[in-house]
């Protein structure tokens, strides 16, 4: 049976039906404990654990994440402990506690330095610059940025670079620092041009016309609004009525 609840659980999670897929994970994990499967458990308490996240019931995804950990440290599964632990760090921050968080982040990145684990390194060090930045730690936040940069060369990770240059181009933005704001955003946008993830990339533009706004260059900033609002079109981004009304503001006051 514990197939066959995985099974539909998948498919309510692609239709969107957390609630459904959580009572077919439930009744999964029920089955593997019956079974004495401990790798097979630990898989679907897992994605338990993921789809209670989904769902905001922090309380029961850590349950499950603890018990998932207690497991992968049982086997000495080194790869999965660490990626647990970053899961119950991204846990605390998505539950506002980001005090909480550091800690897991901080074991995980021992464990993937040990693997040589330079993706997953990549993803731990822009996780844990986000946190930084929201403490106003900039410094800090740049540094982990930069690192999250160097491993995501090291793989050939083009999403983790589109991704990380564009929260640094922010990170710079937030601080008033236009140059490299405006250096990592372009670097973003291209990225993102060549993933052909154009919704992504509109994103991106958005912020880099506020670096030309900030700027006074109208013209850098007319050239951005006027891709991002067609992005918006093509896409249906739910975007579009305030992207096309800044565009006309902005095109008036020019």
């Amino acid at each position: 049976m514990s197939d066959d609840d995985k099974h539909r659980a998948r498919i309510f999670l692609h239709r969107g039906d957390l609630v459904q897929a959580r009572a077919a994970w439930e009744a999964a994990v029920a089955d593997d404990r019956d079974a004495a499967n401990r790798q097979a458990l630990s898989a679907s308490l897992g994605n338990l654990g993921n789809t209670c996240a989904l769902m905001n019931d922090f309380l029961h995804a850590e349950a499950c994440y603890r018990e998932v950990l207690d497991i992968q440290r049982t086997e000495c599964d080194l790869t999965a402990v660490a990626h647990t632990l970053v899961n119950l760090g991204n846990l605390h921050i998505a539950s506002d506690h980001p005090e909480k968080a550091r800690p897991y982040y901080l074991e995980a990145m021992d464990l993937l330095r040990q693997l040589q684990d330079n993706r997953g390194l990549g993803i731990l060090y822009n996780n844990l610059a986000l946190q930084e930045a929201r403490d106003g730690h900039w410094d800090q936040a740049v540094a982990s940025f930069k690192q999250a940069l160097d491993h995501h060369r090291t793989v050939g990770n083009e999403e983790g670079l589109a991704v990380t240059y564009s929260q640094l181009g922010k990170c710079y933005l937030d601080q008033g620092d236009l140059i490299r704001a405006e250096r990592c955003l372009n670097n973003a946008s291209e990225h993102y041009i060549k993933l052909g993830n154009e919704p992504a990339e509109a994103a991106v533009l958005r912020l880099l016309t506020k670096v030309y706004e900030t700027r006074q260059d109208s013209t850098s900033a007319l050239r951005c609004l006027d891709r991002v609002v067609a992005l918006d079109q093509r896409y249906a981004l739910p975007e579009l009525q305030a992207d096309s009304d800044h565009l006309l503001n902005l095109k008036s006051s020019g």
